[in-house]
């Protein structure tokens, strides 16, 4: 999640969006017992979303997961409305039951999208256009309008007055364990408010606890910075080749990696409009849900990050630790505290919500990477190996202490445990 790459990938991602913008059919499966829809409205404004928010946008990766969020739970509440195969999320809305799916899914993303980046607003009535051009004019495309816009106006009325852009300062003076702001940049805490935002789906951002980082002089402190220091350096001497690239791999812009995955799953498993739009929301809300949490953990426990800890190691008064005052990173850390980690946060929402949806073992995930050295598309069959693999990265990267990538992880899981136990629930 860091903002370097981001920006770095904006002229890649593009590109890369480009070849999502295309009409996918699939099966209506045999057993349903109403009509199903084509998903590929629902993947189309996925990767709008993903454009308008990150490249023209230019939100960092914590906020665009945050509004990936609110579009994806608008395009749900206008399927199932029209679709009753599952719960819906903010309120039940009436749709003709011949209203458009199509024309339905374009009106809600439109509304949200086109509310939030009205900058966008050309780009975004080309795409409009272009998507109930495809919708044969007459009254299921009224009615599908209808509920779209219905489901757009719902999902903005629920988050006015949510805490977006709050003035919260943090203001935490520096200390032994205390998050400062780090080298090269030193540039602030981004986006302190966030922990502060109301949440989609839980009661409150502290609803589920953490434990906190582990004592500065704990063993279990010590064993961590050992290994951070070693795997996590620049110029490390233990890190493997394949350590490397694994590292390098997830060091991407995590929530535009999962869209892109998540979309080609559509794709490949012939998933049902109802099915698509219920996987976005519920990947995507449990995510910003989580990264919620995890903000206001990093403001209320603001712990600091290897690249200070470990020249100051003299100061922590822990005698397994040794000071190095020229260790560095493989990569530059993010400009916020260290525990919990964003990015396994949301690896863990999105892990635990496939794995729920649909098994433990079949997640079924093709991830690629735009960053330089990252190596081919990788594929995770099973949670576990997701969340291992990103776990190690973070350490590996020099950005983390395992405990922060580990307890943000479980977070993660946590949360989307609770949203399908909770939301989304089948109607049959």
């Amino acid at each position: 999640m860091r903002l370097s790459v981001w920006t770095r990938s904006r002229v890649a991602l593009t590109a890369l969006l480009s070849s999502w913008m295309v009409v996918m059919v699939v099966a209506a499966p045999a057993h349903s017992h109403f009509k199903v829809a084509d998903p590929a409205e629902i993947t189309n404004w996925d990767a709008i979303a993903v454009r308008t928010i990150v490249v023209e946008g230019m939100r960092p990766p914590p906020e665009t997961q945050l509004y990936l969020a609110f579009v994806s739970a608008a395009v749900y509440d206008a399927v199932v409305a029209i679709e009753p195969a599952y719960a819906p999320y903010g309120a039940a809305l009436r749709a003709h039951r011949h209203a458009s799916v199509d024309a339905a899914v374009a009106a809600a993303a439109h509304g949200v999208l086109s509310t939030y980046f009205p900058a966008s607003a050309p780009a975004l009535t080309a795409d409009y256009q272009a998507s109930l051009a495809k919708v044969p004019d007459g009254r299921a495309e009224a009615k599908g309008i209808a509920v779209g816009e219905a489901a757009a106006a719902l999902i903005v009325q629920l988050r006015t007055g949510d805490g977006r852009n709050a003035p919260i300062a943090y203001t935490r003076p520096p200390a032994p364990g205390v998050w400062r702001p780090t080298p090269p940049a030193q540039a602030p805490f981004l986006l302190p408010w966030l922990g502060f935002v109301r949440p989609l789906l839980l009661s409150s951002p502290t609803q589920i606890p953490l434990s906190g980082p582990d004592a500065l002089t704990s063993a279990a402190y010590a064993r961590d910075f050992n290994e951070v220091k070693a795997f996590g350096s620049a110029m490390s001497a233990v890190r493997t080749p394949e350590q490397t690239q694994t590292a390098r791999f997830w060091n991407d812009i995590v929530p535009v990696q999962f869209q892109a995955a998540l979309r080609d799953r559509v794709a490949r498993r012939g998933l049902d409009a109802a099915q698509a739009a219920r996987m976005f929301a519920v990947v995507n809300m449990s995510a910003a849900d989580t990264l919620i949490a995890t903000w206001r953990a990093k403001f209320d426990l603001p712990f600091w990050r290897p690249v200070t800890a470990i020249p100051l190691a003299d100061t922590d008064g822990n005698p397994a630790t040794v000071a190095d005052p020229a260790w560095m990173p493989l990569v530059a850390t993010p400009p916020y505290p260290e525990y919990p980690s964003g990015h396994a946060s949301i690896v863990g929402a999105t892990a635990k919500g496939l794995s729920r949806l649909f098994g433990r073992h079949d997640i079924d995930l093709f991830v690629s990477s735009a960053v330089p050295g990252a190596g081919p598309t990788r594929h995770y069959t099973s949670a576990r190996a997701l969340n291992e693999d990103t776990i190690n990265a973070r350490v590996w990267l020099g950005i983390h202490f395992r405990k922060a990538v580990v307890d943000a992880n479980r977070l993660g899981r946590a949360v989307a445990k609770f949203a399908l136990a909770n939301y989304f629930q089948p109607t049959h």
